[in-house]
């Protein structure tokens, strides 16, 4: 049996960038229509409720980084609910000479902490004079070297991008994996004065939306999904589709895709991807070995999640975001979220949900371990990091990611590029997701907002 369709616009994708992009569409009245391989919406993000225990695949958190991902909460406000964590997520652990050190959270803090060096601190001083940089493809390492010092890289930024992107500020170009950092030196010459004198200016109400606190939705991040799901409504969204195909056509794009029950034929003006990278050259036929090439280009880092679950904690006070473990330290795990301890509902009353990141791109080879392996290697740095010898876990849960997390090196510009040349050649088509415009939940809700902006523009 087939189907043919005709709509204005066809996503290919319904993760959070897809499905926010058709909430907006609907709102203004766009037709459209939602493919997704997978026989659900929401892509990774899932909620998943077991034994007393509310854990997330996918990010288990995001940041109100900007007005738009705080707009959403607004706009679905009937259905999910905005959660901001408690204020002990604003404490963060940095693991050094085996023990947890928290960041500096101010002057005095960042003077007598002992993660870093005190000729770095001294150091520091400096950096407002420092001459800015000249090169538009500078690594973050090298950036941080340059204005901060080495001891600022190993102990902060290396766990930071860590817990971002798991990923190597060695290879990383500051200008597209942190835009807003690269800016501040390029605009004020200096992280410091920028950091000054973005704070005095003025601020419009939307603009304060962007809080730049830490966020989940109301009963975990699959409510956000649920929410979406529903407004956009279940006859505009098709799942499981399979070998689907796309070919520019006198009005746009022709696509086929099947699906269990039929074959299905959609003609479409708009075009939009929201998939990874390495799917592209499946989805789009058309393009050419040189058009394909920087998207065949673009490294993921693998990273697995052991979630561990505890009726009753009986480690350290988990009284903070969780802790962050330096390249430097050369243990097992990137870091553990202590998600329990700032969003409710998360683990029994007495007991703990913790979140265990490993892999990434400085150790690929956990990707390729069973759960045995994995749990031998939580056993040799965990217990002693958490105060547990035992760490006997009620629930334990090993989730694997092998394309997790998009690296934004020095091959982001040619990629950047392709996509600008690619759209202006095909008319309609739009290359959205992950592999631009950044990688967070919040970079997801603006980017998928803008690209609807503009398709109701142009009705």
């Amino acid at each position: 049996m087939a189907e043919s369709i005709k709509t204005e616009v066809i996503i290919v994708g319904a993760g959070l960038t897809g499905l926010t992009m058709a909430f907006y569409l609907k709102k203004a009245g766009i037709d459209f229509r939602i493919i997704e391989k997978s026989g659900k919406t929401g892509g990774v993000i899932q909620t998943i409720r077991e034994k007393g225990f509310v854990y997330e695949t996918g990010p288990n958190t995001g940041v109100v980084s900007n007005p738009e991902i705080a707009e959403l909460f607004e706009d679905l406000s009937d259905k999910c609910t905005l959660e901001i964590a408690d204020p002990n997520a604003k404490r963060r652990l940095i693991w050094k000479n085996n023990q947890w050190r928290a960041l500096p959270s101010g002057l005095g803090s960042a003077i007598m902490t002992p993660l870093f060096s005190w000729y770095d601190k001294f150091r520091i001083l400096g950096e407002p004079f420092r001459a800015k940089g000249t090169d538009p493809n500078e690594k973050l390492a090298t950036m941080v070297k340059r204005r901060l010092g080495e001891s600022y890289l190993d102990y902060a930024v290396d766990p930071f991008i860590s817990g971002i992107y798991a990923g190597d500020p060695n290879k990383l170009v500051t200008r597209y994996a942190l835009p807003k950092l690269y800016q501040l030196e390029q605009e004020y010459g200096s992280f410091i004065k920028g950091t000054i004198q973005k704070a005095k200016l003025p601020k419009d109400e939307r603009t304060k939306k962007a809080t730049r606190e830490v966020f989940s939705a109301k009963g975990g991040l699959g409510r956000l999904i649920e929410a979406l799901t529903e407004s956009i409504g279940a006859e505009n969204i098709i799942l499981s589709v399979e070998n689907t195909m796309a070919k520019p056509s006198s009005n746009g794009f022709n696509l086929q895709v099947t699906t269990p029950e039929q074959l299905i034929s959609i003609e479409t003006t708009h075009l939009v991807t929201t998939c990874g990278g390495y799917a592209l050259a499946g989805l789009l036929p058309f393009l050419n070995e040189e058009e394909v090439a920087p998207f065949k280009e673009l490294k993921y880092a693998p990273v697995t999640q052991v979630l561990l679950g505890f009726n009753q904690w009986k480690g350290m006070s988990l009284k903070a975001f969780g802790g962050l473990v330096p390249g430097k330290e050369r243990k097992n795990i990137l870091g553990v979220l202590f998600t329990s301890s700032f969003f409710e509902g998360r683990a029994p009353k007495e007991g703990a949900l913790l979140s265990v990141f490993m892999g990434g791109v400085k150790r690929p080879d956990i990707a390729e371990m069973d759960n045995f392996e994995i749990e031998t290697l939580l056993r040799k740095d965990l217990p002693r990091m958490l105060s547990d010898r035992k760490l006997s876990a009620d629930m334990t849960r090993i989730l694997r990611y092998p394309k997790a997390i998009p690296q934004y090196t020095e091959s982001t510009g040619a990629r950047y590029e392709m996509i600008e040349r690619l759209q202006q050649k095909y008319p309609g088509l739009v290359l959205a997701g992950n592999i631009r415009d950044g990688i967070g939940m919040a970079d997801r809700v603006k980017q998928a907002r803008t690209i609807a902006e503009e398709l109701i523009k142009k009705k």
